[in-house]
């Protein structure tokens, strides 16, 4: 495999992981309370998860018609009305079975890569 190709197919993995583990990491951020997109999008930044709006609001769109969280509008003193996202029931149940795929998941390369010694 030339580098070109194995730089490409890297950045390829890296962009499939990350978007695999955002509705994971956007529903951990909401787990406990209403959180504005803004706060959402700089918690990303930070956690070195780097999202744009236009690939956070239409996951938050979607994953609120699939009933996954609520949302409201609010009053806000500085600008226009934020809307803050939370947790339904079934998002919390999609947030606990997504933590147990995760860890599993992350097991099964922990066991392949001390048999592999990596």
């Amino acid at each position: 495999m030339n580098k070109n190709t194995s730089a490409d197919l890297l950045a390829q993995s890296e962009v499939q992981m990350r978007k695999g583990m955002l509705v994971y990491c956007v529903l951990l951020l909401l787990k406990d309370g209403k959180v504005y997109t803004s706060e959402l999008i700089r918690a990303l930044h930070q956690a070195e998860l780097i999202v744009v709006e236009g690939t956070l609001y239409p996951l938050l769109n979607r994953l609120a018609k699939d009933g996954l969280l609520a949302y409201e509008w609010q009053e806000s003193e500085q600008g226009p009305p934020r809307k803050y996202y939370w947790l339904t029931d079934d998002g919390k149940q999609l947030l606990d079975d997504l933590k147990k795929a995760y860890r599993k998941l992350h097991a099964s390369v922990a066991i392949l890569e001390k048999e592999l010694k990596v």
